[in-house]
């Protein structure tokens, strides 16, 4: 685990602005849970200025005319630089040439998830990981021993791959192909580091996600290998109460962008880490395995001395909840700069949006 000295709080600090490269903001199919401009505001105040939308809505960004819906879709309304990753199925490979220099990553749901994109026959698999000829990862949603299956694809067929939401058992495997020459990467949620089965019980329905939490000594075992993992991600999965509470078939996934950086800053804070790897793991990592654009005259100001409790009051994600209520959040942020244009300042929003929509370098 790394290991640092605590951190001086009597300070504003700067710090680039944050990328998260996985997303969820639910446009088109899902608007009543998020959309393109509360998402890239929940952004916004949570200190990101790059962000990666997932593709599996309803419909799913499986072809270019549902990436183009997706980008017009955009105009005038993104508050953060906004850019895409493409879905991934047996008929949507016909298509990757086509999308290649438009998406940032391929997508690729192996275990049960929310969306119409689950791929379990191997016959599909391997067209996928055949037909993807970009640099880019494969980004794979893989549980369990399926992670084991991408690795002896990626292998296979000499691909980047991209471990999303890396949980314990992951880890051998991924450092074992590491080792033996496989591109490969990873990312850690917020909500397996701070949350665990445990909290299941206080938090219900709101604690249910893919992968689920983990034990407490799993999620200690994240802390100590964090050092081994590329970058942190929220899997920001905003749904609204009424979705998580339905008895019969609550959502999996829960809201993160607002709360990933006051979480992390804590742990900087309590010297879990420190803030050089802290920076590492959410700009330089995920803006070079993506190849992201650079953002000139970006950057976020923070208060370091400001702690409190994470509650649900003022978010500005349209579920209007966090399963991290309760928990200690350190960090104001003071001021927002995207392009030397000042976008959020003391709470509140400077503006208009000016967001653009972004691709590969």
């Amino acid at each position: 685990m790394l290991k640092s000295k605590k951190m001086k709080s009597n300070k504003l600090i700067k710090l680039p602005g944050l990328v998260d490269v996985h997303v969820h903001l639910r446009e088109p199919g899902a608007t009543q849970k998020e959309n393109f401009e509360t998402g890239t505001r929940a952004a916004v105040a949570g200190g990101y200025t790059q962000i990666l939308d997932m593709p599996n809505n309803v419909p799913p960004t499986v072809t270019p005319w549902s990436l183009d819906d997706k980008i017009k879709l955009t105009k005038g309304r993104i508050w953060c630089d906004l850019g895409f990753n493409f879905g991934a199925t047996g008929n949507s490979t016909q298509y990757f040439t086509k999308i290649a220099k438009r998406v940032f990553g391929l997508k690729v749901y192996m275990n049960q998830t929310t969306g119409p994109l689950l791929i379990e026959k191997l016959k599909e698999r391997e067209l996928i990981f055949k037909s993807w000829q970009s640099p880019l990862p494969i980004m794979v949603h893989a549980q369990g021993v399926t992670v084991e299956v991408a690795i002896k694809l990626a292998q296979k067929y000499r691909k980047s791959i991209h471990v999303c939401h890396v949980t314990t058992d992951q880890m051998k495997s991924i450092e074992k192909a590491k080792k033996e020459g496989l591109k490969i990467t990873s990312e850690v949620c917020p909500h397996h580091l701070f949350l665990n089965k445990e909290d299941v019980k206080r938090l219900g329905p709101l604690g249910i996600m893919k992968p689920p939490l983990l034990s407490k000594r799993d999620s200690c075992q994240l802390w100590e290998n964090l050092d081994k993992i590329d970058m942190i991600a929220t899997d920001h999965a905003p749904h609204t109460l009424t979705e998580k509470y339905d008895q019969v078939s609550p959502k999996f996934g829960v809201p993160g962008l607002e709360t990933s950086l006051p979480l992390m800053l804590q742990a900087v804070a309590c010297g879990r880490l420190t803030i050089e790897r802290l920076i590492e793991m959410t700009t330089t990592n995920p803006r070079r395995i993506f190849k992201l654009p650079a953002q000139p005259k970006t950057f976020i100001l923070i208060d370091f001395s400001k702690t409190y409790k994470i509650s649900n009051k003022k978010l500005f994600t349209k579920c209007d909840w966090t399963p991290f209520a309760g928990l200690e959040g350190r960090g104001e942020i003071k001021k927002v700069v995207i392009r030397g244009k000042t976008v959020f300042q003391d709470g509140k929003f400077v503006g208009k949006p000016t967001g653009k929509v972004i691709y590969p370098n």
